[in-house]
């Protein structure tokens, strides 16, 4: 018996503070004083309505939330169930019967009882299964948050980068007119002997290598609007129409200041779920070990019969019976459940420490993107500058016979290279937004999980 009293006083592993690793104070990527900052939503930060039309459908209509919220459904009605463990169960039964032959009696006998049980929680088989579905719920209720957190990102990265590849298609349509007047000038000069037919062919040349980008953008402009159809829960069409002449890339806000680590862990959905399932693996464990422990129930039943029902409740016949069961020996079976529990919740606590890790990882590395595409927007914009201004004397010089038709085309080449990657560096700029602000927990709210936020699980 002290052996037994000793095994029903084992605590459930408790999970140590962040996993036992020792959190940085401050981030290492950025020497600005911390802030709280709301990027819940960090896609309205952007000022563009048709991405926030985007992620606000997606929320609502998106598939693999969809599915992400039945489970959350399945975990929670699997709570409920283990919460009746706690209850008695009753079972009624009744029945007719009337015997058959020569010497049967005419007689119909009449029959009625219940049966109840009720498990005593003396070493904490059915609280420790609840507090386990309990944190299975709560970790399906992050779960839910962390693929909404993914999807939203996903939205409007897919978003910015039709928006980058539909600039990049219209400046090639309107390079392409450049081209064209190219074309005809040489092929004028050419007639009138100004220079020879070399001239055209380059001409000719440059233009179809533009002219060929042309299809290739448009159907990387197709797949990824397709891909947002996708994501926000609708055929493919649609979008496509509505991102048909996109002029502009959305330009993020400056993000210098964020929460300190440990805040931005608190808000990290997928940090925080796999904190719920180790301590749901944890509980696993009391669990596992209850099995070896005594098992106390309650059983008790009551009946009657006669032969008419006017007459069932003139006898009542019942007892009660309390038992006691305690595992000798199977083969180790038990045992062998308590070892695999805990070799679960090593997992689970190697999972939650790779989590924390991962969630640093994200916004240091964001931190530096974020920063780096800000310098190369603005290095880009100094070269588009430079190029358009080359481009616009080489032209000049060109139709008044000063520079060849080589200066100007490779004028051109570089403008269009240079227009090409500023929408490129605008493009990235604001993707770094988007994974600065995803690693801080942005992309969802909390207020909208109750599974996370309500403690009626606790009741």
């Amino acid at each position: 018996m002290p052996l037994l009293l000793g095994l029903a006083a084992c605590a459930t592993p408790v999970p140590p503070a962040n996993g036992g690793l020792e959190l940085p104070a401050a981030w290492a990527e950025t020497q600005a004083p911390q802030a709280d900052i709301d990027v819940a939503q960090y896609w309205t930060m952007l000022n563009d309505p048709l991405l926030t039309e985007f992620v606000e459908q997606a929320i609502a209509q998106n598939l693999d939330i969809a599915q992400s919220a039945a489970r959350l459904d399945q975990a929670r009605a699997q709570l409920r169930s283990a919460r009746a463990g706690y209850a008695p169960q009753l079972n009624a039964s009744g029945g007719i019967q009337r015997d058959i032959g020569d010497f049967a009696s005419d007689d119909f006998n009449f029959t009625f009882g219940a049966d109840a049980s009720w498990e005593v929680d003396l070493f904490g088989r059915i609280s420790g299964n609840v507090a386990a579905n309990r944190a299975d719920l709560e970790a399906a209720g992050y779960s839910l948050a962390d693929i909404q957190r993914l999807v939203v990102g996903q939205v409007a990265l897919g978003t910015i980068q039709a928006r980058a590849t539909a600039l990049q298609l219209a400046i090639a349509r309107d390079t392409l007119q450049y081209q064209d007047d190219n074309l005809q000038i040489a092929r004028w000069r050419n007639q009138a002997g100004l220079v020879s037919s070399l001239d055209v062919e380059q001409a000719r040349s440059q233009r179809a290598a533009t002219a060929a980008t042309i299809p290739q953008l448009e159907s990387s402009l197709a797949a990824r609007a397709n891909a947002i159809s996708t994501l926000i829960g609708e055929p493919p069409g649609r979008v496509l129409a509505l991102l048909q002449g996109s002029d502009f890339v959305p330009e993020p806000p400056a993000l210098e200041a964020f929460e300190a680590p440990a805040d931005v862990l608190r808000r990290r959905p997928d940090v925080r779920g796999a904190e719920a399932s180790l301590m749901a693996a944890s509980a696993r464990i009391g669990v596992a070990q209850a099995q070896l422990l005594p098992l106390v129930r309650l059983t008790g039943n009551i009946g009657t019969g006669a032969t008419s029902v006017g007459r069932l409740l003139d006898v009542i016949t019942g007892s009660l019976f309390a038992g006691i069961s305690q595992l000798i020996f199977d083969g180790g079976r038990t045992q062998a459940q308590v070892d695999s529990a805990k070799a679960a919740a090593d997992g689970a606590l190697a999972a939650w420490r790779q989590s924390i890790l991962g969630a640093l990882e994200d916004v240091e590395s964001s931190a530096v993107d974020m920063r780096a595409t800000r310098e190369r927007v603005a290095i880009q914009g100094e070269a588009r500058d430079a190029a358009s201004n080359a481009a616009l004397l080489a032209r000049s010089q060109y139709q008044a016979g000063i520079t060849d038709f080589r200066t100007l085309l490779s004028a051109e080449n570089q403008l269009l290279s240079a227009r090409n990657s500023e929408v490129g560096a605008k493009a990235e700029r604001a993707s770094a937004f988007v994974r600065l602000t995803q690693a801080l927990g942005g992309g969802w709210t909390p207020a909208d999980y109750p599974a996370i936020t309500d403690r009626e699980t606790d009741q």
